[in-house]
């Protein structure tokens, strides 16, 4: 591929930016990009979330009988078998996304990932579910069981330790049931289609 090549536009009608830094962007490139942005995400949000998934399916594993993909399956089949809401099984597919590649904050991740798009109930439980986990890991040397008592009295504690207990703690079991994700895509797709909601600014 030459250095020069450029990258391949989601619709042949539209243009580059013909700007290579954006120091050098006016007003006519911001437009450009204002225009395509919109229908770009529309039809790539949900499809690259969902590929990232996806990405582990054959993946090893340390130990565990099933990989973290058969995980996040595993969690929202039971999710969605139980008539939780759609956001709800959406949290659950995606809850331990990013578990391999950022393990120490992987809660804050998949957060962060949906919180432009679902409530903050289900932000909160995403953030913290790997904390509440802690409560089921007996005689785990390394790990302090009660770090979920911190938050105890929040109106979303109750929630979250219901999460764990039901959908993760227990997920690891090559003998429940799988959908296939093609399942979850519309569901996925739905939730992604949202006008995002603005996100604060971090402190």
């Amino acid at each position: 591929m030459s250095d020069r090549q450029q990258s391949r536009l989601l619709d042949p009608n539209w243009s580059y930016v013909g700007k290579a830094t954006l120091d050098e962007f006016g007003a006519a490139e911001w437009q450009i990009l204002k225009a395509q942005r919109a229908p770009y995400m529309a039809e790539q949000h949900a499809n690259q979330v969902l590929r990232l998934l996806a990405a582990s399916k054959d993946d090893p594993t340390f130990g565990y009988q099933v990989n973290n993909f058969r995980h996040c399956i595993q969690s929202a089949t039971m999710a969605l078998a139980d008539g939780r809401p759609e956001d709800y099984v959406v949290a659950a597919l995606l809850h331990d996304i990013g578990f391999i590649a950022c393990t120490p904050t992987h809660g804050a991740f998949s957060a962060r990932l949906l919180a432009p798009f679902v409530g903050d109930d289900l932000v909160w439980m995403l953030e913290r579910h790997q904390y509440f986990q802690a409560i089921h890991f007996h005689d785990h040397p390394d790990v302090d069981r009660f770090a979920r008592e911190k938050w105890r009295g929040h109106p979303h504690f109750a929630m979250t330790a219901e999460f764990v207990a039901k959908y993760d703690q227990n997920t690891i079991d090559p003998g429940i049931r799988e959908l296939p994700i093609e399942a979850f895509e519309p569901m996925v797709k739905h939730v992604f289609a949202r006008p995002p909601r603005a996100i604060p600014l971090p402190d």
